[in-house]
């Protein structure tokens, strides 16, 4: 994301989630827990609900329509039987195919935390020839239902589809904001109570292609309202050892992808995490990036990142899915309620990608103002400030940063916010990537649980 204080297409996005938030009542989930090593003192309330769909239990409880559940050390959906073929005009190549498809449909989850937003994640294997589209329909609190929203059409390559977003999106009640289900009217006290997500498979006819879908979900929530969140108290000191990639270096390069490196922030966070977790690129993959860049990888972050409707490396669950493309890692899109949440995690080894806005004051070593940015959050001070990997940094050596701890949590949490022209504009309300082993340790999956995800 550009680190210019200046509207740009997820600012567009924002604005329209904010309004999902204002006036919400701030229902809560269970009371929060904490792991050995992490914070002692209780989070907030939880304004959030997580619901994923990842075992063979979980596949074989959907609806299946020429798709069938496979078990195995990670069990996931595929194509069995095609149930019928659809020719797909892709509006980004203007090429028109003809695709096999079968589809799974989730059972009804109700959430726990009604919902003025809601954002799905899901990880998945799509072979060349393949791909995959992911919809939601929800049921309001008046009994009444959405439509069938389409959330994402997606393939971890470009060669047969160009992944997108679809715009213009809304039934007058709610609308889809490139990768966000937002209630228009949250002052009216409606929320979405209920919902169903509905995968849809697709390969070439006649081939025994299949994608293999390992995880599929949604994080509802209502965040309350704020200017302003309470102060946590500091209680880790670690700092995890995860590598630095600068955007900033790529500047000017591919500029076909969100105008290159300016605006890689997703990306490359992403990235420096995978890279975390052990997941590399090889040189055949790399082959396409001129060799005179340095860490072409991020260039490959971005380009298999990039939303082809936002025009953008910015949708959130596609940098949670190209995560998931790399051997062991999952990852998903959710909320955290507090810097506590994030020091469970980093007692755990689990790092955090976190999305905030402010004006250069209002982050003291950043140097910069920004409308929408991300970073890693890698760890604690002593003290309890934040120890961040800020690709938003002249260099790889510069991308260590550390940031007082009310600051950042203010500006990461927060769901309104005054910019540089003293407009009333929004926050991201605690949004955060995170990527994980497919298989936790038990200290991992205690963490991970700690913050509402399983």
């Amino acid at each position: 994301m550009s680190r210019a204080e200046q509207p740009s297409r997820r600012t567009v996005l924002a604005a329209a989630v904010a309004a999902a938030v204002t006036g919400s009542a701030g229902t809560a989930l269970a009371d929060s827990t904490t792991i050995a090593g992490g914070a002692g003192a209780a989070a907030p309330a939880r304004t959030i609900d997580n619901r994923a769909w990842t075992t063979y239990t979980d596949w074989r409880s959907g609806s299946a329509k020429g798709a069938r559940a496979v078990a195995g050390a990670r069990p996931g959906l595929v194509i069995a039987s095609p149930v019928g073929t659809l020719d797909y005009p892709d509006p980004h190549t203007g090429r028109t195919s003809r695709w096999e498809y079968a589809t799974w449909t989730s059972p009804v989850h109700r959430l726990a935390v009604p919902a003025t937003e809601v954002i799905p994640s899901w990880n998945a294997h799509t072979p060349d020839g393949t791909w995959l589209q992911i919809e939601l329909k929800g049921t309001y609190s008046d009994g009444t239902d959405t439509p069938w929203y389409v959330m994402g059409r997606w393939a971890a390559g470009d060669g047969d589809i160009r992944r997108t977003s679809v715009d213009d999106q809304g039934d007058g009640r709610s609308s889809v904001w490139t990768d966000t289900f937002a209630v228009d009217d949250p002052a009216s006290g409606l929320r979405l109570k209920s919902y169903r997500l509905r995968l849809t498979l697709y390969r070439r006819p006649g081939t025994r292609l299949t994608p293999t879908v390992w995880r599929t979900g949604a994080m509802g929530s209502d965040v309350p309202d704020r200017f302003t969140v309470p102060a946590s108290t500091p209680g880790l000191a670690q700092e995890l050892a995860v590598p630095r990639y600068s955007q900033e270096i790529h500047v000017g390069q591919y500029p076909e992808y969100d105008n290159g490196g300016e605006a890689w922030c997703s990306p490359t966070s992403s990235q420096m995490i995978i890279e975390y977790w052990g997941g590399r690129l090889t040189e055949e993959q790399l082959s396409w990036v001129d060799p005179d860049y340095a860490d072409p990888q991020v260039c490959h972050a971005a380009r298999y990142t990039y939303d082809y409707q936002y025009a953008g490396c910015g949708n959130w669950p596609f940098n949670a899915a190209y995560a998931a493309t790399f051997k062991g890692l999952q990852g998903v899109v959710t909320r955290l309620g507090s810097l506590t949440d994030l020091e469970t995690l980093i007692a755990a080894g689990i790092p955090a990608i976190t999305s905030q806005s402010f004006r250069k004051e209002e982050l003291t070593g950043a140097g910069y103002g920004t409308a929408g940015h991300l970073m890693t959050v890698i760890g604690f001070t002593a003290e309890g400030d934040v120890i961040a990997n800020d690709p938003a940094s002249p260099s790889n050596d510069a991308v260590r940063r550390v940031y007082k701890r009310r600051e950042f949590e203010n500006i990461w949490l927060r769901t309104k916010r005054y910019n540089a022209s003293g407009k009333v504009v929004s926050g991201t309300g605690g949004v955060c990537y995170l990527y994980f082993p497919a298989r936790p340790t038990p200290r991992q999956r205690a963490a991970l649980a700690a913050v509402g995800v399983r």
